[in-house]
């Protein structure tokens, strides 16, 4: 997954509204942990000329609090503070927004995440600035570097990712045709557990290949390397029920991918 989109935000100041949106080369539960995860925030979110965050407290719930404070780059401290009000994760947040260089208004921020071929796309909604026509044009430009500097962040994490093919072999090669109710049962929550590494971004193409020699299971990751994939594989329900499935894993360098 390697590509790039410009972050764009556009302002209506006539009804005091934000959009903007950006589409980013990681699933949207990862972009979603690093709008709410301190390590992240901390580490993408400001830049050498413009101003760094220093610290991100957050209690990611309906109700839950959450507070930023940094510094600019000409020295001067901000916060930036608010609550929480809708939290579905990896599909929709919604917060208050108080800037402290803004008091005391506060608007409302939404980000909207939707799944796309290569990554999420991220649209967010700022809304509640009224007749402040000033005030909603700069923070359209400031919404626009930060969400340039996500997709950035996370669109380097991922360039550093290895990937591997794994074969899960079955206990005998008339599998496919034959499989007992606990083996069609362990096949069930087999196939849970890699959905939820698809939905991870850990793997990325899972299925089963019907070989007329014997049918077999076949799959891609995308992790940090060897050891993240051994890590995977070994949790594979399959392999913890030891009932005769044999796993497989094989390195893929140079992958040519979209």
């Amino acid at each position: 997954m390697s590509f790039a989109k410009q972050a764009t935000a556009v302002a209506d100041v006539e009804n005091g509204l934000i959009l903007a949106t950006v589409e980013i080369a990681a699933p949207p539960e990862r972009v979603f942990e690093a709008l709410t995860c301190a390590n992240d925030v901390l580490r993408w979110w400001g830049g050498e000329h413009a101003y760094r965050t220093t610290l991100w407290e957050a209690d990611v719930r309906p109700g839950g609090k959450w507070r930023a404070e940094g510094q600019m780059s000409d020295g001067r401290a901000f916060a930036v503070e608010g609550e929480y009000g809708e939290v579905e994760k990896a599909h929709r947040l919604a917060f208050t927004w108080r800037p402290d260089w803004d008091a005391p208004h506060e608007t409302l921020v939404t980000y909207i995440l939707e799944p796309i071929e290569r990554g999420t796309r991220l649209t967010l909604r700022h809304e509640g600035f009224r007749s402040r026509i000033v005030v909603c044009r700069s923070h359209t430009e400031g919404w626009t570097r930060v969400l340039g500097w996500l997709a950035a962040d996370l669109q380097a994490a991922y360039a550093q990712l290895q990937y591997f093919l794994f074969r899960l072999l079955p206990p005998r090669t008339s599998f496919m045709y034959d499989a007992t109710a606990e083996e069609r049962t362990l096949m069930r929550v087999h196939s849970v557990y890699w959905r939820g590494k698809l939905a991870e971004g850990k793997a990325i193409a899972i299925g089963p290949v019907a070989d007329p020699a014997g049918g077999w299971g076949v799959g891609i990751l995308r992790v940090s390397g060897a050891q993240e994939a051994q890590v995977l594989t070994d949790g594979d329900p399959a392999m913890l029920a030891d009932k005769g499935f044999r796993l497989e894993v094989f390195p893929m360098p140079n992958v040519i991918h979209v």
